[in-house]
């Protein structure tokens, strides 16, 4: 097969969501996994819209996912290209001049909805006579600019979905080019698409009809298409869509609650797929796991709780190479067997602070604990040096001497130690703790 090239078209006019991630993690992985290219492409014709401010956002989230584009490219810098895609469709009478306002297409679809019909262009700007046209234009009115559509079967085999058709005859010539004289998203799109040399086009299932449109188009153009897959949507854990505008699940906003953007990545990924949801470690991991074929047809429901338990299971196997560096950055000084005694307690990377004061000596011992108790243990507690054997011996001794066995024997340790009831294993805390501290927190 030949490398392949797909590409990631956002509109800079909000942040993404974990819904645009997932089309962007599935183009990104299958790119990679075929050796080949991932371009990322903001479709930034609306210019009023469109921010520069949204773009740099939405290079820092898929940055933080660990996506890598190849090339970048901005539709407001391309419009000469689109325009001369425009001239050549009008030449080839595949691009027609509508002087219907909104208000008049509007009136159009309520009589066809009256008659039972479904509420499909008449194409009645083909048989406008140059006169006509003279008139509107001397109104005041700007055409808009339908593709005039073959009345046929549009087929191609689906990456996800498998054989599919779109029956052209179903559905409006579309607009391609408003009254403004500004370009809606299906020739912007093609025209990058043949220019940039794609291949494969992975979208969302929302997508479908619009895929119908654009191979026409393609073929008008190229005498081509890419191949197309459109995978099935995300969904709120409730059923509802995601929504841009209204900042669902946005990846900004999962960053900064401390997410570990393998865990977004690996959900993203793998819900709704044949493959079972787990934390992957890495890219090329979870690139291997990517099979477009077996996504399900079903809307995936993407749970904010699940991502909470992949977020801690993909912290409790991650080395401490992968953290140090991060760890600094927080503040928090640590070393590798800091990192091994605590990881399988942390939720959020964050939470490694906590247990970074506890080892410091910024603990709270409760009130009420056993005074004599802790004084029997206080005197069986062996000189350092410490190890991982430390624990087991001295709680034996204590057990010993206090005849405590089982919560009696170990939780009131645990609490004059760290002034908590649960955390990490403390043959693993002891020695970080070390002998002045566990005497002071035992007195």
């Amino acid at each position: 097969m030949t490398a392949p090239i797909v590409r990631f078209a956002p509109s800079p006019t909000g942040r993404i969501h974990i819904g645009n991630a997932r089309t962007a993690l599935l183009n990104y992985l299958f790119a990679k996994r075929g050796g080949g290219q991932f371009i990322l492409r903001y479709d930034d014709t609306d210019l009023e819209r469109s921010t520069r401010e949204f773009a740099d956002g939405i290079a820092t989230d898929i940055n933080w996912l660990g996506i890598k584009p190849d090339h970048v490219i901005r539709q407001s810098e391309r419009f000469d290209l689109y325009d001369e895609a425009a001239n050549r469709l009008r030449a080839m009478g595949k691009l027609y001049a509508c002087y219907e306002t909104e208000e008049e297409l509007e009136r159009k679809r309520k009589r066809q909805a009256a008659r039972h019909l479904p509420p499909v262009y008449d194409r009645a700007a083909l048989k406008l006579t140059d006169e006509e046209k003279a008139a509107f234009e001397a109104e005041g009115r700007k055409p808009h600019w339908r593709y005039l559509l073959d009345d046929r079967s549009v087929t191609w085999t689906d990456l996800v979905r498998g054989p599919s058709h779109v029956e052209s005859a179903s559905l409006s010539d579309p607009v391609l080019i408003r009254a403004d004289g500004s370009y809606l998203y299906t020739l912007p799109s093609v025209v990058d698409d043949i220019a940039m040399g794609v291949t494969h086009v992975i979208r969302g299932e929302d997508h479908v009809t619009n895929t119908g449109v654009q191979i026409q188009i393609f073929e008008t153009l190229s005498g081509s298409s890419p191949q197309f897959g459109h995978h099935n949507l995300l969904t709120n854990a409730s059923g509802e869509g995601l929504s841009k505008r209204l900042g669902h699940f946005s990846i900004a906003s999962l960053r900064e609650v401390d997410m570990e953007p393998m865990a977004v990545a690996s959900l993203a990924v793998l819900v709704g797929s044949s493959e079972a949801v787990r934390a992957v470690p890495s890219m090329d991991e979870l690139g291997a796991l990517v099979d477009l074929s077996r996504l399900s047809r079903a809307p995936a429901k993407f749970d904010e709780h699940e991502l909470d338990g992949l977020n801690a299971r993909l912290l409790h196997q991650l080395p401490f190479a992968d953290v140090s560096a991060r760890l600094a950055k927080l503040g928090i000084s640590a070393h590798e067997a800091f990192w091994l005694a605590v990881r399988g307690n942390l939720a959020r990377l964050g939470d490694a602070a906590q247990w970074a004061d506890i080892v410091a000596g910024l603990i709270k011992r409760p009130d009420g604990l056993d005074a004599d108790f802790l004084k029997s243990a206080l005197e069986c507690l062996p000189s350092e040096p410490w190890d991982h054997e430390t624990w087991g011996a001295w709680t034996t001794k204590v057990k010993e001497a206090t005849l405590r066995k089982g919560k009696d024997l170990f939780m009131p340790l645990r609490l004059a130690l760290t002034g908590l009831e649960h955390g990490p294993e403390l043959k693993l805390l002891l020695p970080l703790i070390g002998e002045q501290q566990a005497r002071l927190r035992l007195a």
